[in-house]
């Protein structure tokens, strides 16, 4: 059974949210405030297997994410004005580059790697162009945070005509418990309801490739 019956290899893109060291590494993480980030690190070596396991047998057009640096400098209005609430305030004092540094997941020769200054991949207007030159209309989603950048760039991207499919076992969010939850009812109800085909990489696989 197809997963969407105009869905081909040459119109579908691999996207891969923000697998940095920034969302990722222990040094990166804040105890202070809660924010670990131990599931998104024990999700990202089967990530990097599908990715792999993808350039093998489907090919095509595979796009990693990854920050500009993530300070009042490099960010947009609204974010940093959002940010002077300390509660929603996630500047990084990182200065030598290595928030953006990808972790475990790595991009290839040929992948196109956008750098993006807020949580929507979707207001890159490099990432648009591509998408359009290829003809790119269906988008197969995995990364971090489900309740943050995967969100964001889902609903903007939909908004835009885009047409998904999220990998429910390749996105990931902090060890909170209540994103935990929040990334629950997402996978469970709001992203298949609302926003696009939800299955797990298995799935994928079985469905969309030989």
């Amino acid at each position: 059974m197809a997963i969407y019956s105009n869905m081909k290899r040459a119109n579908t893109a691999l996207l891969i949210i923000d697998p940095v060291n920034s969302c990722v590494h222990e040094n990166c993480e804040t105890p202070e405030r809660n924010i670990r980030f131990t599931k998104i690190r024990a999700t990202l070596p089967k990530l990097a297997e599908f990715v792999n396991e993808y350039r093998q047998r489907i090919g095509g057009m595979i796009i990693f994410t990854t920050l500009t640096p993530w300070n009042e400098k490099h960010l947009p209005p609204n974010l940093n004005e959002l940010y002077t609430d300390p509660r929603a305030n996630y500047y990084s004092e990182d200065t030598v580059g290595f928030d953006e540094q990808f972790h475990t997941v790595i991009p290839q020769k040929g992948d196109l790697v956008i750098a993006k200054n807020t949580y929507d991949a979707f207001t890159n207007n490099e990432l648009l162009s591509a998408l359009k030159k290829k003809g790119i209309q269906y988008i197969v989603v995995t990364g971090v945070f489900t309740d943050g950048c995967v969100l964001a760039s889902v609903v903007s991207g939909f908004s835009k005509g885009f047409n998904f499919v999220i990998l429910k076992d390749l996105v990931e969010t902090t060890d909170v418990d209540t994103r935990q939850e929040l990334q629950k009812s997402l996978i469970d109800y709001t992203f298949p309801v609302m926003y696009g085909k939800t299955i797990s990489s298995g799935e994928f696989l079985d469905v969309f490739s030989p």
